[in-house]
């Protein structure tokens, strides 16, 4: 293992993945060798290697970076393949290999491979040539909308063209034409965009959580982690699926798989980099193992573990993309060093900022997603006063506003019947004044029993982290409940138009031993909102805190009533109350 922390990385590109990279290595003092022109990002972070200067598509400066480097390894794969090819038959030591990168490379192809070896990907359909007539044929197969792509060259929304109608025909074939080869691709009805970071290493294939990605005129702008709103078996399906995508490529490193995430909960691989991915920057502070440094550890074959890759706080990861002033990233930065929780600030020292172009990124790891989407919002709200216009995604037109979607639930509040909503409406007063993000269904252990159980079942892998449940008459909801989730349950005895509601109260109250289910009391639900709310206290201070100040505000009310009452006395105070 010492022996492989000596080897000498080499780097094809000097970008900003190459520069946290060579971060990464720094930190275990591995040399590593970039080949770029100039002063690149990736330079600017590494005195400890020999840099190459030239072209990464230069024939010549490849080689010379083989010749200074036991390992040879990209940051971007529209690279030379033909001389990796060469390199490597000569003895050097490529990852991945080079048969994957001209793989990759042309995503026809990659989806032709993937689709081989049983991996769902979209339809897609090869044109002939960058005619009418053969894009009219391939709609022709798959419908439309469908989306017109390069098969090679084509990042960050860059070779894509949504057409829509046959009207898009000739706009699609002029913005995308002339020489290049293009491939039709059937249209994917995604409901959220996922992706997962996958490291293929000597001996196995591991996987870091499933994250979810907002783009904004077809670049990523935003990273969730974990995957808002997604269940524990949709977030283990886009893992097994990552893994199964990248397994059938040669060679060792971390793979970018992205994924669409469709209405009826089917996925669908999108596309694959061989190489560490934007999705994945988050790792630097939110797993035990950065995808930088699991790359190094699978090219070099050091040791890497899955529990390495474990999640250790929820975070979320914006881009500082640039704007229309040259400057215009810096003033991100500056409005992030006023942040009240300060976000780690990352920025890639690429001078001046170009519009669209990545200029770094800021990472907000918390406790909980809410916590994290409470901190990061000013200053997405900042970068969309900068951009506050109508883009287009891959496959879909949004604007600023969808990165405002509502902070995700912490408690979800279950009903048997929406007749006890309105006994329930106290309960949500009080968990808006505490600005708890809530959810409320309707969900019924008699009448529904299976979507019941389902989503109890899939509760806290969405987030929720507590369960406050309401019912009448027999009150079988609040206990069949804790009997499907890990989850605080907290019952709400509804007194039913039959009864004095004692049945309820005493359905909750006598659940077996190991189902426990907290009550409170009849038509309750302020108290069950505040027993949610110190609940969340328990790992979220912001809540802690303004429970502090309900007490005292409460103590406060009380000393001041009674003050009033030794101040008039009983009859005075008893006609104010009339």
């Amino acid at each position: 293992m010492v022996n492989n922390m000596d080897k000498r990385v080499g780097v094809l590109g000097g970008g900003q993945l190459g520069a946290m990279l060579a971060e990464a290595a720094n930190l275990l003092r591995i040399p590593v060798n970039v080949l770029d022109v100039g002063h690149s990002s990736a330079k600017q972070i590494s005195n400890l290697g020999d840099h190459v200067e030239g072209s990464f598509k230069d024939a010549d400066a490849i080689r010379k970076l083989a010749a200074s480097s036991d390992v040879v390894t990209v940051e971007i794969e529209h690279v030379d393949t033909q001389i990796l090819e060469e390199i490597s038959n000569a003895g050097a030591d490529v990852q991945p290999h080079w048969r994957t990168l001209r793989t990759i490379q042309d995503k026809y192809t990659q989806k032709e491979h993937l689709i081989s070896n049983g991996v769902a990907t979209a339809q897609s359909i090869p044109l002939k040539s960058a005619t009418l007539k053969d894009l009219a044929e391939a709609a022709d197969v798959l419908g439309l909308p469908l989306m017109l792509k390069s098969r090679k060259e084509a990042y960050d929304g860059r070779g894509n063209y949504a057409v829509k109608s046959k009207v898009d025909f000739e706009a699609a074939l002029e913005a995308l034409g002339g020489n290049r080869a293009l491939y039709a691709e059937k249209w994917a009805e995604f409901r959220m965009e996922l992706a997962v970071m996958v490291v293929k290493t000597r001996d196995d294939v591991l996987s870091f959580p499933t994250t979810e990605t907002v783009h904004e005129n077809s670049i990523c702008k935003l990273t969730y982690t974990p995957a808002r709103g997604v269940s524990s078996s949709i977030d283990q399906r886009a893992q097994d699926l990552a893994r199964k995508a990248v397994a059938c490529f040669e060679g060792k490193g971390v793979f970018g798989v992205e994924m669409f995430l469709l209405q009826n909960d089917e996925l669908l691989i999108n596309e694959i980099a061989p190489r560490p991915h934007n999705s994945g920057h988050y790792t630097i502070e939110a797993c035990g193992v950065s995808q930088y440094e699991a790359h190094l550890s699978a090219i070099l074959d050091l040791p890497l573990k899955q529990k390495s890759l474990r999640l250790n706080q929820p975070a979320i990861m914006l881009n500082i993309l640039g704007g229309e002033t040259e400057n215009s990233h810096l003033k991100v930065v500056e409005e992030a060093l006023k942040s009240d929780v300060r976000p780690k600030i990352h920025l890639y020292g690429k001078g001046k900022a170009r519009k669209g172009r990545k200029m770094g990124h800021l990472t907000i790891t918390a406790p909980t997603m809410s916590e994290a989407e409470e901190i990061i919002q000013p200053l997405i709200d900042f970068v969309d006063a900068q951009n506050s216009t109508t883009t287009q995604t891959t496959g879909t037109t949004t604007t600023t506003a969808a990165t405002k979607r509502k902070r995700s639930p912490l408690v979800a509040v279950l009903m048997g019947s929406d007749s006890d909503l309105p006994k329930l409406a106290p309960g949500l007063a009080t968990l808006r004044l505490f600005n708890v993000p809530y959810t409320t269904r309707i969900t019924s252990a008699h009448r529904t029993p299976d979507a019941m159980a389902i989503y109890a079942r899939s509760a806290a892998s969405l987030g929720i982290e507590v369960i406050i449940a309401a019912a009448g008459g027999a009150a079988h909801l609040p206990g069949m409940v804790s009997a499907y989730t890990p989850l605080p349950v907290i019952g709400v005895p509804i007194k039913a138009s039959m009864g004095d509601g004692m049945d309820s109260v005493l359905s909750i109250l006598n659940m077996p031993k190991g189902v426990p289910t907290l009550t409170v009391g009849l038509n309750n639900g302020t108290n069950a909102a505040l027993a949610a709310v110190r609940i969340l206290g328990l790992r979220d201070r912001g809540f802690r805190e303004a429970y502090v100040e309900f007490m005292r505000e409460a103590e406060r009310g009380v000393l001041e009533k009674d003050g009033r009452l030794v101040e008039v006395g009983d009859e005075v105070y008893l006609e104010g109350m009339e």
